[in-house]
């Protein structure tokens, strides 16, 4: 079996979205003190879709979410003519091909992007050849189901963040993430805004129910250590990326005062960001995304590596890319599901592009063991509201 063609294609979402209202939720440009609500800037309308032809009639899919155009470019004139005649099976010198052939300019953000949307696509190749799904090829079923907590609360008026927990907690989820609205320009005031959010989740479900929370890069260190003080009461299950991907012993510093179980990694690449990450005990919970980390290839090395330090990992975003690690691997007790929604932030549009994405059940999700590879088809059918880069 050899690889005989890579396509690449941009959707880019034409259908309604629905608009951001300021404070929605925290992120790094929040420090800027801007005019307009910043977190325009992070939303993503875009996706990246790559197929891997073989010339025994095998198409592996693999996606991407950051930076499409520009991934795209990487997949198209530096990849793929790595790739052309080689053997998938050979997962392993393909990934360190690539990743060697970009060192000079990838090793991280879009390079490895790039890397991990073909490497996806790969492992669905090797899965379907094997008529296996992947997650039996990265170790087999090590849970009955796989947990999922619901990931869709944001900063929005009280009462209707209420009426929404309310809901995730009577379809079943014994899990659910809150996301906050404001920083460190908001103040004091500010501060009793975030915490008034974790106070309506933590009141609406009850002690039963882990609440998690998310300030997506946005807070600064010293922020970060005045709003632990005050969410101590609310028993939080991790506070999520309170600072910038980057302060690696901010991270350390907050996990260092056991008030709060901090969590991190979904803007940090390869084996070698998360051993730095572990061996300077920045984290209680791990949380790359498969379709940035280098892939199925980096995260399951990933994984061992953090079971050897006892921290588990729970990936960003659910998606079946990281569904198939989670249920291979004990030491990932759970995993992220975004409830189909409209369009807003963008994490929905997998919904939109692809069949295949099992739906929650009771605060659960499962991995049918007779669909081989990733499990995921294109919706070509329903790519009418999307405009198509070739």
């Amino acid at each position: 079996m050899r690889i005989k063609e890579v396509r690449t294609r941009v959707m880019r979402w034409r259908g309604k979205t629905v608009p951001l209202p300021a404070h929605f939720c925290t992120n790094p440009m929040d420090v800027l003190n801007l005019p307009e609500a910043p977190m325009q800037t992070f939303a993503f309308h875009g996706w990246l879709v790559v197929e891997i032809f073989t010339d025994d009639g095998m198409v592996g899919i693999g996606n991407a979410a950051l930076t499409p155009q520009i991934t795209k470019q990487v997949i198209d004139l530096h990849l793929k003519p790595l790739l052309i005649g080689k053997d998938p099976w050979d997962i392993e010198f393909l990934w360190q091909l690539m990743y060697r052939k970009t060192m000079a300019f990838g090793r991280r953000g879009i390079g490895m992007v790039a890397i991990s949307a073909v490497d996806i696509a790969l492992w669905d190749i090797l899965g379907k050849s094997a008529k296996q799904p992947v997650y039996r090829l990265l170790g087999g079923r090590t849970k009955p189901r796989i947990p999922v907590y619901a990931s869709r609360l944001y900063s929005v008026e009280l009462s209707e963040l209420a009426a929404e927990a309310k809901r995730y907690k009577a379809e079943g989820y014994k899990a659910m993430k809150l996301r906050f609205g404001w920083g460190p320009t908001d103040g004091a005031a500010g501060m009793q805004h975030n915490v008034n959010l974790v106070r309506t989740v933590r009141e609406t479900v009850g002690d039963g129910v882990d609440v998690m929370a998310d300030a997506y890069m946005g807070w600064t260190l010293d922020y970060a250590k005045r709003m632990l003080m005050l969410l101590e009461p609310f028993n939080l299950r991790w506070l999520e990326e309170p600072v910038i991907p980057d302060d690696v012993h901010g991270y350390a510093e907050l996990k260092s005062y056991g008030l709060i179980p901090i969590a991190g990694g979904e803007h940090e690449f390869t084996a070698y960001g998360f051993r730095d990450l572990l061996e300077a005990r920045a984290l209680d919970y791990i949380q790359f995304d498969t379709n940035r980390v280098g892939g199925p290839t980096q995260a399951r090395k990933i994984a061992a590596l953090a079971e050897a330090y006892s921290v588990p990992v729970i990936p960003h975003a659910g998606q079946m890319h990281n569904y198939h690690v989670v249920m291979a691997s004990l030491n990932s007790p759970m995993a992220e599901y975004f409830p189909v929604v409209d369009v807003e932030v963008g994490n929905e549009l997998f919904w939109y592009i692809f069949d295949g994405e099992p739906k929650a059940k009771d605060g659960f999700i499962d991995l049918d063991e007779k669909v081989p590879g990733m499990g995921l088809t294109i919706n070509e059918a329903g790519l009418d509201k999307f405009e198509i880069t070739e």
